[in-house]
């Protein structure tokens, strides 16, 4: 069972905290500001984007963590070029921390939004995942999340919402986040310092980054299975 709501939130505000989300997630496609998310608008603009980031460092720099965690917390598709975007204007040491800070930031909102908000929907709508996260997070929910951090085989957004769902500590959440996303955003971020050379995503994610990736899961997966063998029955006799 998930943990209990918190008396101070009432309904009306859950309504209003819910109706502000979907307005913002609507004007996002009304105005068509996904169109700037991607690759190629990237590419045109990155003269301006460069400018902008060497004149007003600190205003990019909170520009762009704000972003990112909007992004995030509201689920909305353009992260991978956002994480392109952090390596190509503030390198990619500078720029996987400013995308981990903007990522993490955004995934905590997006889990209390669903573990307090929008739990009914998020049962409703990702329902064939919930049943699974929630018996891995029973095992070792620290190793479980980091897993599925380092191997995406759950989409990141997917992850963020269903994690609201258990009663995993927002402690252990933020940490394993952090922690989890690290390669793929160095990854990331070291590429877009390439941004010319780059066509597309799968660009990126070769079949060595990826295979590099799986084995960091199998090995977060180590305590848990430890777990599972060392509580297993002992010698008969």
């Amino acid at each position: 069972m998930p943990p209990s709501e918190p008396t101070s939130i009432s309904s009306s505000s859950k309504l209003l905290i819910a109706t502000v989300m979907g307005l913002a997630i609507g004007a996002f496609f009304w105005f068509d500001l996904n169109t700037y998310l991607t690759l190629e608008s990237v590419k045109t603009n990155r003269d301006r984007l460069l400018v902008f980031a060497d004149g007003h460092r600190v205003l990019a720099i909170a520009s762009f963590v704000v972003t990112y965690a909007t992004v995030t917390g509201l689920s909305l598709p353009g992260a991978a070029i956002l994480t392109l975007v952090g390596g190509f204007l503030f390198g990619s040491v500078w720029g996987t921390l400013f995308v981990n800070l903007g990522a993490t930031t955004g995934a905590v909102l997006a889990f209390l939004a669903a573990r307090y908000i929008l739990r009914d929907w998020v049962e409703h709508k990702f329902g064939k995942w919930v049943g699974s996260v929630q018996q891995g997070f029973t095992e070792n929910a620290f190793s479980y999340l980091l897993t599925l951090r380092l191997i995406p085989l759950v989409p990141f957004f997917v992850v963020n919402l269903v994690s609201g769902l258990t009663r995993m500590s927002v402690g252990s959440y933020v940490t394993a986040t952090a922690v989890g996303i690290i390669p793929g955003s160095f990854v990331y971020a070291y590429a877009g310092r390439q941004l010319g050379a780059i066509n597309s995503l799968k660009d990126i994610a070769s079949p060595g980054v990826l295979g590099a990736f799986a084995l960091l899961g199998l090995l977060a997966l180590v305590p848990t299975l430890y777990k599972k063998w060392s509580s297993g029955p002992g010698p008969q006799g």
